[in-house]
């Protein structure tokens, strides 16, 4: 098989030649975006699921989508060690600048530039990591209180008032949402409730992991009402087929359906999981088509590469307690895995373990689906965790 021609893209963020079994979704954002330009109310989406689901190239994808109808956006992810406006602002200033070359925004745009500066010079103090270029000054008593919460609504709301002379909307892609502390979540909430309230063109799609609902629920009691929660999970098997067959078809290829039944076993449906397990398939076929042996060949290979790389940057992020306890978790299986099986593994008392399971939380290594459960948010990492730590001295 030609390696040229392999058609598969496994990496983070990686668009996949054949983005399967994502469609209504899709649509369900178009239709969100298009009621928001047209002045109607929408609520904003915020995705969840799982490491490995295609989170990020869902909402990628929605972004193109979105400016190719030509509404305005604001793209960033926001990592573990940035606020929230350090990240907003140099965005929001491009938007705004783009916004003011627009002869009936003009004047609005150049406002909310101005609430930009503001903004920026007010919060400089509490977020020191704020860095934008200021094109004009700010304009006293706009934006510029100082306090995340107050000052952030007034800024998406003069950019909305700008969206809206143009005839447009602005929405904001977020990735990773999962890390906003939880007082700029609740700034961020309150900002995007005014803009519903004003009727400016405002919308929020997000993605995270599952235990973002939990962190907007306690931000903002009423984010249940101002937002939308679709979980993303593994494809459906109809759509985990065509994501591995059309691709090699496209290259004038073909898969047994032994090869392909063999694949959707191996990576449970997980898109990130098909393109790495097609990509070694398609490395390992000396000839069209690809039969089952050598799925189980690339089987291998894709196991020893999800080890270096997927898991293992994870897993190195880990202090020696913390990874005690997620060797314990995996003793279990997948799981969900109730804290006290959890504690009773590693024979200690729950309560003690309160700080480590605290810690995986917020690394985002485990979530809690219902109370007092602990689940792992990477996909097969239970079987990672039995080989990376096979012998029994994990549990002294």
């Amino acid at each position: 098989m030609d390696a040229v021609k392999n058609p598969f893209a496994p990496g983070a963020g990686s668009p996949p030649p054949e983005l399967a079994g994502r469609d209504d979704l899709r649509e369900a954002v178009r239709v969100a975006v298009e009621r928001t330009r047209a002045g109607k109310s929408a609520r904003s989406v915020l995705m969840v699921g799982l490491r490995g689901v295609g989170k990020t190239v869902l909402l990628d994808r929605m972004r193109d989508d979105a400016e190719a109808s030509g509404v305005h956006t604001v793209r960033i992810e926001a990592p573990e060690d940035r606020s929230l406006p350090a990240l907003l602002a140099p965005q929001l200033r491009v938007a705004l600048l783009r916004l003011s070359k627009l002869a009936h925004a003009k004047d609005l745009a150049v406002r909310g530039l101005r609430a930009l500066a503001g903004f920026a010079k007010a919060l400089k103090v509490t977020y020191g990591d704020i860095e934008v270029g200021l094109d004009y000054e700010g304009e006293p008593g706009l934006a510029d209180n100082g306090d995340l919460e107050h000052d952030l609504q007034e800024l998406l709301e003069s950019a909305g008032a700008a969206a809206k002379a143009a005839g447009t909307a602005l929405v904001l892609f977020v990735d990773e949402l999962q890390y906003v502390p939880e007082p700029q979540l609740a700034a961020l909430i309150t900002a995007m409730h005014r803009c519903a309230q004003r009727q400016v063109p405002v919308l929020l799609v997000g993605a995270g992991l599952p235990q973002l609902r939990g962190r907007m629920g306690n931000a903002k009691s009423y984010a249940e009402r101002l937002f939308t929660f679709p979980e993303v999970g593994p494809l459906s098997a109809d759509a985990a087929v065509r994501a591995i067959t059309r691709p090699i078809e496209a290259e004038g290829a073909e898969i047994t359906v032994g090869a392909v039944e063999r694949i959707l076993t191996d990576t449970r449906c997980y898109p990130y999981f098909l393109q790495e397990w097609g990509q070694r398939s398609w490395e390992v076929a000396v000839e069209s088509p690809i039969k089952a042996d050598d799925v189980e060949q690339a089987t291998t290979t894709a196991v020893a590469a999800l080890d270096e790389s997927f898991f293992r940057v994870r897993f190195d992020r880990l202090t020696p307690q913390e990874k005690r306890y997620l060797r314990a978790m995996s003793e279990l299986g997948p799981g969900p895995h109730r804290s006290g099986a959890i504690a009773d593994c590693l024979k200690r008392e729950v309560s003690s373990l309160g700080p480590v399971r605290s810690s995986l939380i917020a690394k985002g290594m485990i979530w809690s689906p219902s109370h007092g459960d602990t689940a792992f948010t990477v996909p097969l990492f239970d079987e990672f965790m039995r080989r990376i730590m096979p012998s029994e001295d994990w549990r002294t």
